[in-house]
């Protein structure tokens, strides 16, 4: 799971000023841009600029979540691999629950890994009866791909997660879960008929609205420079590699095409990204049965462990309303 640490790593001088050094030269830095924000290696000179500085020690809600990360990985899993539809190795791992009766697909987010981004909640999934297909992101991890698509491409893999856990458990709802891009993904796929014919409900947690509104909002609150000078630049690339551009699909279109019922969470003190993005994606879900938990004092994917009670509560009258 991501902390303060992070955020506050993305927004030091030293990474300032290795943009702001290019914001002449339009084509390199959309092109630094574009690598930091979607390759599986990070770019060196990002590297080399996060590790000239450091950040501020770690607090107790870091430790408890670096502590959960731990558990989680060295937990009892199955491996499972699954080619995806363009032929990418996915990778995913399953742990069973106690009497298990759902099935979670959990996606984590960018630059991360679901043994962070899932720890904190993992023992509680454990115990309330869930089967997690902890799934790799692809351009991540142990899946295939060289690039992070931002939910783009991601969606689709999320769909065929579904039909593998429609398969494999084919008695059990099945929901999924994201947490920051995972939680993206997780809602740009409630958009496909496939995902609403096979899935329950949806969990997002902190999760943005597109590629380039996230981009927009890194630029200007974490790096402080401009985006448009680069947007031309910036979506020649992406289509490059996507064949569309970073605004060509939003959560906003694929909610307005869903009447899944979702839950949504988001830390009231998340700077990474902001939470008028969940308030934008509650607005336009249709559902009858979504939720909305806005948690005062949490930063970015920190609300499970900032107000426990209450997102144990919801997330458990999220399910009995559904099942």
């Amino acid at each position: 799971m991501k902390g303060g640490k992070r955020e506050k790593l993305l927004t030091g001088g030293v990474i300032l000023g290795a943009l702001g050094g290019l914001l002449v030269m339009s084509r390199k830095a959309a092109a630094l841009f574009v690598r930091e924000a979607m390759d599986r290696r990070e770019p060196r000179l990002m590297i080399r600029a996060k590790s000239r500085m450091t950040g501020p020690e770690p607090d107790l809600l870091s430790l408890e979540a670096a502590s959960a990360a731990k558990r989680l990985r060295n937990s009892p899993m199955e491996r499972v691999e699954l080619a995806a539809r363009d032929g990418t190795l996915l990778v995913g791992h399953l742990r069973r629950g106690i009497d298990a009766r759902r099935v979670i697909i959990a996606m984590h987010g960018w630059r991360s890994s679901w043994y962070r981004d899932f720890g904190a909640s993992a023992d509680f999934w454990y115990t309330n009866g869930c089967n997690v297909l902890y799934a790799e992101q692809r351009g991540q991890g142990e899946s295939g791909g060289d690039t992070m698509c931002y939910g783009l491409r991601e969606r689709f893999d999320c769909a065929d997660w579904s039909r593998w856990a429609a398969e494999r458990f084919p008695d059990m709802p099945i929901y999924l879960a994201g947490l920051s891009m995972g939680a993206t993904t997780v809602l740009m796929a409630a958009g496909l008929e496939e995902v609403q014919q096979r899935v329950r409900g949806i969990m997002a947690d902190c999760g943005f609205t597109s590629p380039e509104a996230i981009w927009r909002h890194v630029a200007k609150n974490t790096w402080h420079i401009p985006y448009q000078p680069w947007k031309k630049q910036i979506d020649r690339l992406t289509t490059a590699r996507l064949d569309c551009a970073p605004d060509a699909y939003s959560t906003v279109e694929a909610l307005s095409q869903s009447t899944l019922p979702v839950f949504f969470i988001h830390g009231l003190d998340d700077h990474f990204v902001p939470p008028e993005m969940t308030r934008e994606n509650y607005l336009a879900c249709p559902s009858p049965k979504k939720r909305l938990l806005l948690v005062p004092g949490a930063g970015h994917g920190m609300s499970f462990l900032v107000d426990r009670d209450a997102y144990e509560r919801e997330t458990l009258e999220f399910w009995k309303d559904l099942e």
